[in-house]
């Protein structure tokens, strides 16, 4: 069976759960998970080479490296009291919403997926945090063909 293309995989996600951004980002040497693929949809702006402010410290980017699923219906509830992620949500373009998922590969993370939605909350299913991890089942396929 060959590996789904890593952009196929992000367009695809994007389509099913209707958001406004997927951002797919891989361990790299030298930068903590830069954005390498992106699926937009609508007036959602780029994020690729877009510096976070704090990245290793952000609360979300902990879960993740510790191989959690972030789900965030509304992200401006959340870390209320944490400037940089806070101030992340507008960098991000009016980020409301998002799924965060790791790709984890012998017990490290080596790839995140993120799924946006920009300007609105949105209670997510169980079924779209599920499609989710299938989306980074694909990815870690990819990465470990060959």
């Amino acid at each position: 069976m060959l590996a789904m293309p890593f952009q196929e995989i992000i367009e695809s996600l994007l389509a099913d759960l209707e958001g406004s951004r997927v951002t797919l980002r891989q361990e790299t040497e030298g930068a903590l998970f830069p954005v390498t693929h992106e699926a937009l949809a609508g007036d959602a702006g780029s994020i690729i080479g877009v510096e976070t402010p704090n990245m290793a410290g952000q609360p979300v980017v902990l879960r993740v490296l510790a191989g959690q699923q972030v789900i965030q219906p509304d992200c401006e509830a959340e870390f209320v009291d944490d400037a940089p992620f806070q101030q992340m949500l507008g960098i991000y373009g009016g980020m409301r919403a998002q799924i965060v998922t790791p790709v984890v590969i012998d017990g490290a993370t080596k790839a995140i997926i993120s799924l946006h939605v920009l300007g609105e909350t949105r209670e997510w299913t169980d079924a779209g945090a599920a499609r989710c991890r299938a989306a980074t089942d694909a990815v870690r396929a990819a990465l470990t063909s060959g």
